[in-house]
């Protein structure tokens, strides 16, 4: 059994200075991958955004600035409240958020407990990593089947013509 540690939390979309959007959250941990983190942002369509980054990345960001390039992360002060900022950058866009220290850090604090930091391999499982990986697709098994014996003859003869 793998232990997901879960929280639902409202996040802030910063528009401007003044001006920011709430935008519900759910952060996800999973033990059997214990190198990540999932933040699945509800933005009121029918398809929510889906991030996936470094447990370390947000766990340095609680305290310090951390991250280049497609994430980056700091805490700071927002009318008084500790907040983290999360800056995201893709192809479609960046978005600057906002959510509120003591959930996240609470929330972080539960993963750090489920896999203590230096053990995340003794929690990955290479072995079931790997038959996902090899694992025919479903119908793929006979066409995969087929085209190995297309190509391989056995021998290092060429096949017949």
């Amino acid at each position: 059994m793998h232990t997901v540690v879960e929280r639902e939390l409202e996040m802030h979309l910063v528009l401007s200075p003044e001006r920011s959007v709430a935008v519900p959250a759910r952060l996800v941990y999973r033990a059997e991958d214990p190198f990540a983190v999932h933040i699945t942002f509800h933005i009121g369509s029918n398809c929510p955004v889906n991030w996936t980054f470094a447990r370390e990345l947000l766990v340095e960001g609680v305290f310090r600035p951390s991250g280049h390039g497609d994430v980056r992360i700091w805490p700071t002060k927002t009318d008084g409240r500790s907040v983290i900022c999360m800056a995201l950058s893709s192809p479609d866009g960046t978005a600057l958020l906002e959510a509120s220290s003591h959930p996240v850090a609470a929330w972080l604090e539960r993963t750090l407990r489920v896999v203590p930091p230096g053990t995340e391999l003794d929690h990955l499982s290479m072995d079931e990593r790997l038959d996902e990986l090899l694992a025919p697709a479903a119908g793929e098994g006979a066409r995969d089947e087929r085209r190995t014996r297309e190509t391989w003859h056995g021998s290092d003869e060429p096949p017949d013509a």
